[in-house]
């Protein structure tokens, strides 16, 4: 390796690539593996090595994405190399070693497979390839000394919602209100946490979203009405995160990642268009959310139940506490209760 860090191709020998390091510093390497130097005794090799190395492959350090999965940096790698490889030898791979550490020990076949059915960027990196895909290192000290790539297959994250603690979220421009609200199940009483942050809606509601990992260690569901936010939690297990030139966003992304990632119980998270006048506790329970981000209103949400009933908020065109109609100006309501 000091001496030498590439060699030329053998044109009797087929390619193969191999996964190396642990994140987020990841490479692979592209080389030749001669089978009949290992069957030769040391002292007679001559200074032979059975592997030779073509080309390393290294990640960019300019992702397309701000929060990016394991499983997408291998699945670059992997297509990059693949493109790589036809250009300059006009064929594919013969075998592909991914040599994946898990924390319960090694990958097994099974978990392989399951891992690429489940992943769509590995889908299409391996797309049309009619190789072999092996999960061991070659034998050589290259690949013993360098650390091997560790991946977490289990995800805290539900695919189906929890029958546990339901949590709605909403964040609004004009008042800077970054809330969340959901019934305690011990006393079935309605909380709330507010705060004022400043920033985009979005950053807003990403706060309360922090906030809400934060205080409930126990499993939940997350009922958001923003997209953004909803993409971002569903990704942030585990991410490797791209530092961004907004401050306050780097540090909730990142407090989120951690959050997320340590966590030990399950929790699931839900997109829900926003003011919308369906049928179902959804719907109505979110709008004591959005009632509660009313910029002409102190916060409280009383304003806008029926009197003595415990009944999911009426949304009226006027604001109920202040008697005012909200205007359409999206600077001082950007997002109307209607």
């Amino acid at each position: 390796m000091s001496t030498q860090q590439a060699n030329r191709c053998d044109p009797d020998l087929p390619f193969r690539f191999i996964i190396l390091r642990n994140l987020p510093h990841l490479h692979r390497v592209i080389f030749q593996w001669d089978e009949g130097v290992t069957t030769i005794p040391r002292k007679d090799r001559g200074g032979r090595d059975p592997l030779l190395i073509i080309e390393w492959v290294f990640l960019s350090h300019h992702r397309s994405k701000r929060m990016t999965r394991p499983q997408e940096l291998m699945a670059v790698l992997i297509q990059k190399a693949r493109v790589w490889i036809r250009e300059l030898a006009g064929c594919d791979f013969e075998c592909i070693h991914m040599p994946i550490r898990l924390n319960s020990g090694q990958i097994t076949k099974a978990m392989l497979e399951h891992l690429l059915q489940e992943n769509e960027a590995l889908q299409f990196a391996l797309d049309s390839y009619s190789g072999q895909i092996s999960l061991h290192r070659p034998a050589h000290k290259i690949f013993n000394q360098d650390a091997q790539f560790q991946l977490a297959l289990e995800s805290v994250q539900s695919k189906k919602p929890l029958e546990a603690l339901t949590i709605f979220t909403d964040a609004s421009g004009g008042s800077h209100k970054s809330v969340m609200t959901w019934k305690d199940p011990q006393t079935q009483q309605w909380e709330s946490d507010v705060a004022e942050v400043e920033g985009s809606p979005q950053v807003a509601e990403l706060a309360t979203v922090v906030r809400a990992f934060e205080r409930f260690s126990e499993p939940f569901s997350l009922v958001t009405d923003s997209a953004y936010v909803a993409g971002v939690v569903s990704r942030a297990e585990n991410s490797i995160l791209q530092e961004v030139s907004n401050t306050a966003l780097f540090e909730l992304l990142s407090k989120l990642v951690k959050l997320i990632s340590h966590r030990e119980q399950p929790f699931y998270v839900m997109h829900k268009r926003s003011h919308t006048d369906l049928p179902g506790f959804i719907a109505e329970d979110n709008r004591r959310a959005d009632a509660l981000c009313c910029p002409c209103c102190s916060g409280s949400i009383a304003g806008y139940l029926p009197a003595g009933q415990d009944q999911p908020p009426i949304i009226p065109s006027k604001c109920a506490r202040s008697g005012q109609t909200v205007p359409p100006d999206p600077e001082t309501r950007p997002r109307p209760l209607w």
